[in-house]
């Protein structure tokens, strides 16, 4: 990118040489004032350049500004997706051991009812509950890592899609 003064100038060389056969035609000026008229455009054009300069630079740092919200906001989307899939993994604990708890009173009614098949009845019903407990217990983990590393990988997608886009932008 070439430097904002060194365009003005060019520009301004430019005008001042597609001025010269203007004021060749018109009367002589005096020299003081020759040398003035071309400074003002010039001045003026300069200042346009050193705006427009700082406006772009000011652009770029709000751009940049929004990438970095872009990232946290990302971020933040990602530690909901995360509390979430934790959420539900406590609930389906929950549900897990509740479920267990329910089997458990189910077969000590079974034992109370008769001894001799309920002590066997019992025992099994123990085990299947533990298992089947374990199992969801165990598919919730399961669920959960899967949820967090699909919310982390988004993230990881956004925010470089972000950033690649940025990256485009700034060049």
């Amino acid at each position: 990118m070439a430097n904002p003064r060194q365009q003005t100038r060019k520009v301004a060389e430019e005008e001042q040489v597609t001025e010269q056969p203007q004021e060749e035609a018109q009367e002589p000026q005096p020299q003081m004032e020759a040398e003035e008229a071309p400074a003002r455009p010039l001045d003026e054009v300069l200042g346009q350049a050193e705006r427009a300069y700082a406006a772009y630079m000011e652009a770029q740092r709000q751009v940049a500004s929004a990438y970095r919200s872009n990232e946290q906001q990302i971020a933040k989307a990602y530690r909901r997706a995360e509390q979430q899939a934790e959420n539900t993994c406590n609930e389906e604990v929950r549900e897990a051991l509740q479920a267990r708890d329910e089997a458990i009173a189910e077969a000590r009614r079974a034992r109370d009812e008769a001894v001799a098949q309920a002590e066997k009845a019992y025992q099994r019903a123990m085990e299947q509950a533990e298992k089947a407990a374990a199992a969801r217990v165990e598919a919730a983990e399961l669920k959960r890592a899967e949820a967090i590393t699909q919310a982390w990988q988004l993230r990881e997608e956004t925010v470089e899609q972000a950033w690649n886009i940025f990256a485009k932008l700034s060049r």
